[in-house]
């Protein structure tokens, strides 16, 4: 991959996100998870669009954390570049997820580097859809995320619409691609793609690397209690 450019405000290890409008994550195959059904932490490969890593993603929780709060779980995720360097930590609380407690719903957090937030990804109460609001360093609300009503799709890709803040431009969108019937009824290693406009606030190109992972495990991440 080419160099990195130095660029003014933004962060450390994630300037090669300003060179790109994709994303792809793959979320890998645990052994121990398809043959015992135990939940391990999750692990991703972050690729362009040419297919070349550019980033890693390691979930860290306990068992007690994964067994008895399932995909509901708190989590961190490290994210870090092809040296092993850590750019980002991705930080999601333990907070309810019944649609009928609208004081507590999802939240989570983006920090680059590790320590300094640079941006949120709020759920915001809706009956039927998944709606979810991106914010940035200073809470200001920045775009919105449309999910679909239902968020499980036969052999087709699900698609979470990034708009503006007024919901009328499509700005992006998060993709939770079609794996194929066999991947998708025995594990739950998915392949999300997340497109964003090359001119983007970098930061919030990380922010929304974080709502792809918060809406992997909302709604994809099968857990003991299923």
């Amino acid at each position: 991959m080419p160099a990195s450019p130095e660029l003014p405000n933004c962060p450390p290890g994630v300037e090669y996100l300003s060179q790109i409008d994709q994303l792809i994550i793959y979320q890998q195959t645990e052994l121990l998870e398809v043959l015992a059904g135990f939940e391990t932490n999750n692990t991703y490969e972050i690729k362009n669009s040419m297919g070349q890593t550019i980033y890693f993603a390691a979930e860290e929780t306990s068992f007690c954390n994964r067994y008895f709060c399932g995909s509901a779980r708190s989590f961190t995720i490290v994210i870090t570049d092809n040296r092993g360097q850590e750019v980002m930590r991705i930080l999601r609380p333990l907070r309810c997820t019944c649609c009928l407690t609208p004081c507590c719903l999802q939240k989570l957090e983006v920090q680059a580097p590790p320590g300094i937030p640079v941006g949120y990804v709020i759920q915001n109460w809706h009956p039927v859809l998944p709606k979810f609001t991106i914010q940035n360093e200073r809470h200001d609300n920045v775009l919105k995320i449309i999910g679909p009503c239902l968020t499980c799709s036969c052999c087709a890709d699900v698609k979470f619409v990034i708009k503006s803040l007024d919901e009328i431009y499509e700005v992006g969108r998060i993709t939770k691609q079609w794996s194929g019937l066999v991947n998708e009824m025995c594990t739950d290693a998915d392949i999300f793609g997340v497109q964003f406009p090359m001119n983007l606030d970098v930061k919030m190109k990380a922010v929304m690397l974080g709502a792809c992972f918060l809406i992997d495990f909302m709604f994809y991440e099968h857990s003991s209690e299923n």
